[in-house]
């Protein structure tokens, strides 16, 4: 009897490690606000008020570093403010490209890892949780962080700019995710990577595929699975820079953090794109306006925001207006079946109130149309596989939780690890 069960016990084993050599590596790839971001302030900070001096937040590391994403403090008023100041950008027409608020300083820890994915704030994990359940539902088929799993966690304020312009924050976040993808990879008998994303780092993803060549993508790519994301933008992004969103918060006023909102380069990037949304579809409207997706420049005029103008018709309409098919295998998990904002109406208060909503299909924060585009945009290419997977009454987050969008997620894993595919490039 004991031999038998000593038979049974080195079965397992070698199944299981047979399992764990199989596994093609995996990167997470997260979406807005996914991930945590520390800052630092430097003597050239200059606070708005006493609650924003140099002492808050009192606990910080030695050298000065504290974490600014996700921190509790933000749902308190005085430091709601101060939390939005730390957090603009700032557009650099010399430059043209974004940087910091002056004597802010800022850094995303643990690149490489799962770590600052699984809580915005370890400290709050029940309130905080991310991609928590996501990877211990990946490691129950055998994946281990830093060995078959990574995090590619990225500074989620900053987006990425057209040809020609530069965008140094993003552009270096594609390198390090390159960079990842190969070490990934090499360190796993140069099996090519899954990639994993959740909402905008999907469109990150999807750009680091179309700027590198073919034989790169059939080298280090097996497939790119994408949960929720907003491929054309969302009707959501319009309302948050009109009259600021309050990030589903009851205690943040939204006008407090509107402004740091507008500066953020990627909300400008999730913008409704007008090729996906048309020219007929009314997506705001006023007593004296109505705006479709072609009338963002002059939108984005009349709310009070022109600074966003120039950066939005010379670096994001020029980025959005192509989606070059990669020839990756490509899966989209989304939900569908909740009421989702499609049309804003505002009254003669303006864009200072938040607006009435009439609401469509989507997944909570992007519309159908938005979750479906690839799929629209590339019905017809041979060479594009795009596989679409519907979750009905699953949200844009509770994708990473659900019980069962983790099910899909895992069957859809678990089956690329499991059959032959080749780009088609």
């Amino acid at each position: 009897m004991g031999m038998k069960l000593a038979l049974i016990s080195v079965a397992v084993m070698m199944y299981t490690c047979q399992a764990g050599s199989s596994l093609h590596p995996l990167i997470l790839i997260p979406g807005n606000g996914g991930n945590q971001l520390e800052a630092r302030l430097t003597s050239d900070y200059r606070p708005s008020s006493l609650y924003c001096n140099r002492w808050n937040p009192v606990v910080k590391s030695k050298d000065g570093w504290f974490r600014l994403w996700f921190d509790p403090s933000v749902l308190l008023a005085p430091f709601t403010k101060c939390f939005a100041e730390r957090m603009m950008l700032y557009y650099d027409p010399e430059l043209d490209d974004y940087r910091n608020a002056p004597g802010v300083e800022t850094r995303v820890p643990h690149f490489g890892s799962t770590q600052s994915l699984l809580y915005l704030d370890p400290h709050l994990k029940h309130i905080t949780a991310y991609m928590a359940p996501l990877v211990e539902s990946l490691e129950q088929i055998g994946y281990e962080n830093r060995k078959t799993l990574f995090g590619a966690p990225y500074d989620f304020r900053y987006g990425l700019a057209a040809e020609g312009h530069p965008s140094h924050v993003g552009s270096k976040f594609l390198q390090d995710l390159k960079e990842l993808i190969e070490n990934a990879s090499s360190s796993n008998g140069g099996k090519p990577v899954i990639l994993l994303s959740h909402s905008l780092g999907g469109l990150f993803a999807l750009q680091l595929l179309s700027r590198n060549p073919p034989s790169w993508r059939q080298k280090f790519i097996k497939h790119f699975v994408a949960l929720s994301a907003p491929w054309g933008g969302t009707v959501q992004e319009m309302l948050t820079f009109a009259s600021g969103y309050s990030l589903g918060v009851p205690l943040v006023e939204p006008l407090q953090v509107r402004e740091e909102q507008r500066s953020s380069e990627s909300n400008l990037w999730l913008m409704p794109n007008p090729k996906l949304f048309g020219r007929q579809k009314p997506l705001v409207i006023t007593p004296n306006t109505t705006y479709s997706a072609h009338d963002i420049a002059q939108f984005l005029n009349d709310m009070g925001f022109p600074q966003g103008v120039y950066p939005y018709k010379s670096r994001i309409l020029p980025l959005i207006d192509k989606y070059a098919a990669p020839g990756v295998p490509i899966t989209c998990i989304i939900g569908s079946g909740v009421r989702t904002p499609e049309t804003l109406f505002y009254g003669k208060s303006g864009f200072d109130e938040q607006p009435e909503v009439v609401y469509g299909d989507g997944d909570g924060t992007v519309n159908m149309a938005s979750l479906l585009a690839l799929e629209s945009l590339w019905s017809n290419k041979k060479n594009q596989p795009v596989k679409v997977i519907k979750i009905r009454g699953v949200s844009h987050t509770s994708v990473l939780s659900n019980d069962l969008a983790l099910d899909e997620i895992i069957e859809e894993i678990s089956g690329v690890n499991s059959r032959a595919e080749y780009s088609v490039v």
